[in-house]
């Protein structure tokens, strides 16, 4: 009788795949006799990017995915942070600020996420003038979107944004800046076991490191799908392997090990951060987390005193060779096959050696002996060492520490956070002022609650329950209480309302609970007086910022005002919104979701439409005073057109206003300055030339890609087409037929040009007048 074969084992590919990122995942289980199947059919699944949440609920022991739920608070920059914050702030509050565990959590900058955190940017930047501060989409992968703000008021007031403290001193491998991407992996979540793998890479710039080229990529960012893009670079992308690039730390006299130790407490630290968001989603979604693990890559920057930052963690990624093979490809190739083969050596998935050991020290001493090149950070050498980072150790975790230790290790003890008890008839209730919740705790609960805050050990407290409830029928046994203990505290812990506590636990510091809070100055509101023409308004700002950003632009045009006179006049106020601020007039809303450096155009636009009367109509555009004294109407329509003419002033050395008023005196059609703020700081056109040349000009700004090499003449009527929208009349009604006509009038015979910022520069002497500045003149 022929003995009956077990069916092959079979792999899942999917997701947002690529051959590349499939190909030793294949190449490895397809070696050892695996098969390919589908979306039912798998033993070992290989997802590029995030599966469906039901896959996850197929996951065992003998039934492998890569990923674990709830990995986004690593992988999405935002979360990231939060969980990084998150984990300081609660050492802080259990240990104390200065304590040297909360010390070491001082590998990551500093972050805000838009465009709730927009306000608390802005004080960070005013705190700190000097610090510049990189944009990055929380949820994007090769470097899409990534830049350096010039100024920091330019973050967007959108969702998925998130803008941190730029690290403007880098170490540098031959004058590049470079990452270090490190691959991290997490092969279990109870207990939490993480690995390092021995090899990576670090990724380099295409151009050498320059601080003052903020928006250069090729010198700022080392990603390379954005460095492959450098046409200009001999090697647009180079990658050099951690053995090389520690042999060539110690070439340079540095100590290479103390680095790597920090590199792994950063890791591990990180790792930890989100382990409770991990652990919750796991079970919310009723998956098997044996049957979960997870491969990251970790990204870290080296500054200029050799401390590691943590930049990102990325999901999934990219197993591809970059680079070219003379480049570091081949090696890169190498190291990343070793990569796919190790790992799935150490989860067990070649030859089913992912059956449960007895207990959890079995298990993870038969990991790691099937562990190759990956290093074993979590637990570490001395188990104990990260203990007090846990919200709250689970069972399974002190298990294999008291097994690597040889001993019971020490047991957490808890505090109460910011949290207050309230009762009512010996009923208990918990206020957390930190989120506003009110708990209701059931009589186990509250009883459970009250002697963890007294400093009693889980095991204890199990213990004091037992005895509690001895007498009852149905007393539960010592496991069923033991489960209950365990999961009340974990749930306290990741709702925030308990943490870890040290020998002495202490409140949180006053000056630490305040911190972040704006300062008194930062906030404070004033009314000044603003008057534009013969009217006046009484506006209300809300911040200094603000403040500071109206300044730059109306100059004078702002005056002090007593509440006394505010009262006499008509409201304008400026507000601080949830997105950026808001300006209203009396109860009307006139603009929200502003940034700082759209204040001032939001404000102009509303006095441009105020400066419009019946038959007087007003022109949204610039004028233009070149050095040579002459002057012409500067018109820009589409967006690319608007950067063109926001870059004019600095380009030309020449000053701008913004806005015009058409007025009709018999056949006679002529424009008056509004001298509002145009482009650069603000400027009044109406002081310098209280009477526009009868010649006036008009140059249309063209886009970059559509401007012409040289001043191109534009017709009337292609003139007439892209003055038309900018025209504001009285009460917000079209322009009527006799206003065309009157602009019509007013551009028979004049000179019109299509103009860019290049061939501007090219006719525009600065220091004395030049063809162009007989363009300008209209001859």
């Amino acid at each position: 009788m022929t003995e009956q074969q077990p069916p092959p084992r079979r792999f899942w590919l999917a997701g947002r795949r690529a051959a590349e990122q499939d190909r030793f995942f294949r190449e490895a289980l397809e070696a050892r006799g695996w098969e390919e199947g589908d979306a039912q059919q798998w033993d070992s699944a290989w997802v590029t990017g995030m599966p469906e949440p039901a896959q996850f609920r197929n996951a065992s022991p003998r039934r492998r995915i890569n990923h674990v739920p709830g990995n986004a608070a690593l992988t999405v920059k935002s979360r990231l942070h939060e969980s990084l914050a998150n984990l300081r702030t609660r050492m802080a509050e259990g240990f104390g600020a200065q304590h040297p565990l909360t010390s070491r959590l001082d590998f990551f900058p500093r972050a805000y996420v838009m465009p709730h955190d927009y306000h608390a940017l802005q004080q960070a930047a005013r705190g700190n003038p000097a610090q510049r501060w990189i944009l990055k989409p929380t949820n994007a992968s090769k470097g899409k979107g990534v830049r350096v703000l010039r100024d920091v008021g330019e973050a967007p007031l959108a969702p998925d944004w998130l803008v941190q403290e730029y690290l403007d001193q880098p170490h540098t491998i031959r004058g590049h800046k470079y990452v270090l991407r490190l691959y991290v992996l997490i092969a279990s979540l109870a207990p939490l076991r993480v690995y390092l793998y021995r090899q990576g890479f670090a990724k380099l710039a295409s151009e050498p490191w320059d601080p003052e080229d903020a928006d250069n990529p090729y010198s700022q960012l080392t990603n390379p799908d954005i460095n492959a893009l450098n046409t200009r670079a001999e090697v647009p992308v180079e990658f050099i392997d951690l053995d090389r690039y520690r042999a060539w730390l110690r070439e340079q006299g540095h100590d290479d090990a103390a680095l790597f130790a920090r590199i792994e407490e950063l890791v591990s630290l990180t790792a930890i951060a989100g382990v409770d968001a991990m652990r919750s989603r796991t079970a919310a979604l009723g998956a098997d987390p044996r049957g979960c693990y997870e491969l990251l890559g970790l990204d870290c920057l080296i500054d200029d005193t050799l401390k590691p930052w943590i930049l990102e963690c990325n999901l999934s990624p990219s197993l591809g060779t970059c680079a070219a093979p003379e480049s570091g490809g081949l090696i890169e190739e190498g190291i990343k096959g070793d990569l796919v083969r190790d790992l799935i050596a150490l989860t067990g998935l070649a030859d089913g050696d992912a059956a449960e050991a007895p207990d959890p020290l079995a298990e993870a001493e038969a990991e790691l002996a099937r562990a190759g090149g990956f290093q074993r950070l979590l637990p570490a050498a001395d188990p104990e060492r990260y203990l007090a980072y846990f919200p709250l150790p689970t069972p399974e975790d002190l298990a294999l520490a008291d097994g690597l230790a040889g001993r019971r290790v020490p047991r957490p003890k808890l505090m109460r956070r910011r949290v207050s008890e309230v009762y009512d008839d010996q009923q208990l209730a918990l206020y957390d002022a930190g989120s506003g919740r009110l708990y209701r705790p059931n009589d186990t609960a509250a009883l459970i609650w009250l002697l963890a805050t007294e400093g009693l050990e889980p095991e204890v407290i199990v213990e004091a329950l037992g005895a509690a409830t001895a007498e009852a029928e149905d007393a539960p046994g010592a496991e069923s209480l033991r489960g209950e203990v365990g999961s009340t505290l974990a749930e306290w812990c990741r709702l925030g309302l308990l943490c870890q506590r040290g020998d002495e636990g202490i409140a949180l510091p006053e000056h630490d609970a305040a911190a972040g809070a704006p300062s008194a100055n930062d906030e404070a509101g004033q009314t000044v007086l603003l008057a534009h023409e013969q009217r006046r308004w009484a506006l209300e700002v809300a911040d200094v910022a603000a403040m500071e950003r109206l300044q730059a632009g109306f100059g004078d045009a702002l005056l002090p005002l007593s509440a006394e006179a505010a009262r006499e006049l008509p409201r304008l106020a400026l507000l601080k919104a949830a997105a950026g601020y808001a300006l209203a007039s009396n109860d009307t809303l006139i603009a929200s979701r502003l940034t700082l450096p759209a204040i001032v155009p939001a404000l102009t636009e509303f006095l441009l439409r105020q400066a419009a009367g019946p038959g007087q109509p007003v022109i949204d555009a610039h004028l233009v005073v070149t050095p040579a004294g002459s002057v012409a109407l500067c018109v820009a329509g589409e967006p690319q057109a608007r950067e063109a003419l926001a870059a004019l002033p600095s380009a030309l050395r020449s000053r701008f206003s913004r806005g015009v008023r058409l007025t009709a005196e018999g056949e006679e059609v002529r424009l008056e300055p509004l001298g509002l703020p145009g482009p650069g700081a603000g400027w009044s056109v109406a002081e310098a030339l209280p009477m526009l040349p009868r010649e006036l000009p008009v140059w249309v700004m063209a886009g970059t890609e559509s401007a012409p090499a040289t001043p191109t003449p534009l017709s009337r009527l292609d003139a007439l087409g892209v003055l038309l929208p900018g025209c504001r009349t009285a009460g917000g009604v079209p322009p009527s037929a006799e206003t065309i006509q009157q602009l019509d009038r007013w551009l028979e015979g004049r000179a019109c040009w299509t103009v860019g910022v290049e061939s501007t520069l090219t006719q525009l002497d600065v220091s004395q007048p030049t063809p162009a500045d007989s363009m300008a003149a209209g001859n």
